[in-house]
């Protein structure tokens, strides 16, 4: 991959007073701003941290809590400083935010839409947070991304991997780091079609939601045009724990691979079950059956245990990458958690930082500013090496990872291998692609609120 220019892109822009559906100005000052939701009048700030702190993602929501507070610590200075020390930008100085101290509230999101928007709410109104960020399910994304914009509040997604978030469903005032469905496709094909060939019939078992739908709309379509055929799709319920009325028909379809577009809790149950009926010792059309599970976790891994061993799947990011920004991250977590953090922990580490960082760069915490910061920002350092967060869409790019369950773990934390570091230009597309809402799909205005 070519070395990418880390510098913001293009001059700041200067713009019109605050008004409906106007563009406010990069920098603020005192004199001139224009009122916005939550504007901080102390010494302080608060950020809002909306994760799962129960149900089927829960651990992953515990992940981030975790990482979300270690770069609170670290932006107001406090130990290490982890990856403030690598991030090419050096906006930040350890003094929290344009010199507030930073402090946050929390919430749980219970992987419910209904409720994260209810606790995002909360945050907002009347805990005065000026940000929301994190959940670990694309359909609580959504739900909470399309709130802040309503709200003028910046949302900066947290573990959302559904197309929509930064496609059909874009929003002014969102922002996503964690890659999505249709890199985890493009990433994945040539390495299944390396490894298990190009003549397989496929058994889709899918999470019936927004990412259950992207993610196998995306690995089918990329599979299919390698030569896989598509079996079946089933969708299940995202509170099913077992899975195995779900498995049985998969031999008899006459399928020799089965997908699992499950995540978190529901992977873990419906991966055990699969193995309880012994797929992976079976033979189908001539072939050795195989499973692929789309979109990994170490959370994942680590609960599903030897279940994975020869698995493969994606991910955005794992602490086994050498490279400065993942060393330090990786160090800073490990010495106060004791063990090493996932990649739902580092992409809401690094929304954090990079909020922040837009804050200092912008001047201001008005949201206009902020989103104004992050638009064609380019920055490396934060773990997952040259980074663009795209103007068009709020979208991260940054290469992405093939992993499968190692063969032969050598400790609790030596789950997964990775296969492959996929180039950002081979899971590029343009923001009109199809599976993003085409032509049709715009971020709109960004709204500041109050």
């Amino acid at each position: 991959m070519s070395k990418m220019n880390l510098t913001r892109r293009g001059a700041l822009k200067t713009g019109a007073a605050a008004g409906a559906g106007l563009a406010l100005p990069t920098i603020f000052t005192a004199s001139s701003a224009a009122a916005y939701t939550n504007e901080p009048t102390g010494g302080s700030v608060t950020l809002g941290f909306n994760v799962p702190q129960t149900g089927p993602y829960a651990d992953e929501g515990n992940d981030e809590l975790l990482a979300q507070e270690l770069a609170v610590e670290h932006i107001n200075g406090e130990g290490d400083g982890g990856c403030l020390n690598t991030f090419t930008s050096k906006a930040l100085q350890g003094n929290g935010i344009l010199g507030k101290k930073v402090e946050f509230v929390t919430g749980d999101t219970q992987t419910k839409s209904d409720a994260a928007r209810a606790s995002a709410k909360s945050m907002i109104e009347k805990d005065g947070a000026i940000m929301v960020n994190g959940g670990s399910s694309s359909g609580v994304a959504i739900a909470v991304q399309g709130l802040c914009q309503e709200a003028g509040i910046i949302f900066m997604a947290g573990l959302t991997h559904s197309n929509d978030t930064t496609g059909k469903d874009r929003k002014a005032n969102g922002f996503r780091h964690f890659f999505n469905a249709y890199m985890s496709a493009a990433a994945l094909a040539p390495i299944l079609e390396k490894e298990l060939g190009a003549d397989r019939n496929a058994y889709h078992l899918t999470a019936d939601y927004t990412w259950g739908w992207s993610q196998q709309e995306s690995i089918a379509a990329a599979t299919e045009a390698m030569g896989w055929n598509t079996v079946n799709n089933v969708l299940t319920p995202l509170a099913s724990t077992d899975f195995s009325s779900y498995i049985a028909p998969v031999i008899n379809a006459g399928a020799d691979v089965l997908v699992l577009n499950h995540y978190g809790g529901n992977m873990v149950n419906s991966l055990t079950n699969a193995i309880q009926f012994d797929m992976l010792n079976k033979q189908v059309n001539g072939k050795d059956f195989k499973i692929v599970v789309p979109l990994y976790s170490e959370l994942m891994a680590a609960g599903a245990g030897e279940n994975i061993k020869g698995v493969f799947g994606s991910m955005n990011y794992n602490w086994q990458l050498q490279n400065e920004g993942s060393a330090a991250f990786v160090k800073s977590f490990g010495e106060k958690y004791g063990k090493p953090p996932s990649n739902s922990a580092q992409t809401c580490y690094a929304q954090t930082l990079l909020y922040a960082d837009a804050c200092e760069r912008a001047g201001t915490f008005n949201p206009c500013g902020v989103a104004e910061a992050l638009e064609g920002f380019e920055f490396d350092g934060l773990g997952n090496g040259p980074t663009l967060y795209r103007a068009d869409d709020h979208q991260c790019f940054k290469d992405v990872l093939v992993v499968k369950g190692a063969e032969n773990p050598t400790n609790a934390f030596d789950t997964l291998e990775i296969v492959e570091i996929t180039p950002t230009e081979q899971v590029t597309y343009e923001p009109n692609n199809p599976l993003f809402g085409g032509d049709d799909a715009t971020l709109g205005e960004c709204n500041p609120g109050a």
